[in-house]
């Protein structure tokens, strides 16, 4: 097992370190880069497919341990991809984000009864894949993020689910080389869609049959930071009355660029926040009964509604109609 584990994540880390770069020269010569525009940060076309370096990576992971979980990540990175390439609609890519939660959810089943965890786990997915790419704004800021709970997912799970959890957080370290400011290549949205439903697939994990309830309990602090940018996006836009599915700069990381924070300091904090989630959530894994682990998930929660409420991401950004 040491031996898989060593594999799956120094495996991972070559992988990505390889690969990534030539992932950005691909995307160069085909033209799938990311201009500068109103939504957009940089100055400069900048590549993407980066989330193919990465899926690369997670693949040495999945090999060494069950293969089949990389059928919806590998589904996950052709719609990302098709959609930087194309722009595909709302509704045609909420469709593929529904059927790759349904792929998950059959490739890892739950102890949830019934039909409750097949349907938890495709809301979870379509969440996750969005949560993380909305937090995909900053150099190294989404990256860093999933790389952090990744760790955390690969330090409370076992078998399968920590190799390929150390192959992610492993490709993502080798990725981050190329993505840390000023960024020389982005996730684009496959890479983004990618780690979203790998996270989906690890919090699963925590929740199958024969693992501890309190693990499930901490998989869900440790995808906490992507599942809060949804639920603040929502509310942001509902209040502003805005197209849910329209993109906006009112995400905490912008409020605190838009505040003079720098951008690679605004990324620090949120990986900071990660990882102090993936600190509660470890805790959170040790067998001391559901009442500590449901008290911890709450406090996060209560921390993550703090830190909205003084950044202001919950109000309609400057100049929109409350």
């Amino acid at each position: 097992m040491t031996a898989r584990l060593v594999l799956a994540g120094g495996g991972g880390l070559v992988v990505a370190l390889v690969a990534t770069p030539l992932a950005a020269a691909v995307a160069r010569r085909a033209g799938v880069v990311d201009r500068p525009g109103e939504l957009k940060p940089q100055t400069e076309a900048v590549p993407y497919l980066g989330g193919v370096a990465v899926f690369l990576a997670a693949v040495v992971g999945g090999a060494v341990g069950r293969p089949l979980l990389l059928l919806p990540l590998g589904l996950a990175l052709v719609l990302g991809v098709t959609d930087d390439a194309v722009h595909l609609p709302p509704l045609v890519r909420l469709g593929g984000q529904l059927a790759i939660g349904a792929v998950v959810a059959a490739v890892v089943r739950t102890h949830l009864p019934g039909p409750v965890g097949p349907v938890l786990v495709v809301a979870v997915t379509v969440l996750l894949m969005n949560g993380v790419n909305m937090i995909d704004g900053l150099d190294a800021l989404a990256g860093g993020v999933v790389a952090v709970g990744a760790g955390a997912f690969a330090w409370m799970l076992g078998g399968d689910g920590r190799a390929l959890a150390l192959g992610l957080a492993f490709g993502l370290a080798g990725f981050l080389v190329y993505n840390r400011p000023p960024a020389r290549i982005y996730l684009g949205d496959g890479g983004a869609y990618l780690l979203g439903t790998a996270l989906t697939v690890l919090l699963a994990s925590a929740w199958a049959p024969g693992v501890r309830a309190s693990v499930g309990m901490a998989g869900l602090v440790l995808v906490a930071v992507p599942a809060a940018e949804v639920l603040f996006a929502v509310i942001r836009r509902l209040r502003s009355r805005r197209s849910l599915v329209l993109g906006d700069r009112g995400h905490p990381y912008d409020r605190l660029v838009a505040r003079g924070w720098p951008g690679p300091r605004a990324s620090a904090l949120y990986i900071v926040v990660a990882a102090g989630c993936g600190a509660v959530g470890r805790a959170v894994a040790v067998p001391h009964g559901p009442a500590a682990a449901i008290l911890a998930v709450v406090v996060v929660a209560l921390a993550l509604v703090a830190g909205a409420a003084v950044t202001g991401v919950l109000t309609p950004e400057r100049g929109e109609t409350p």
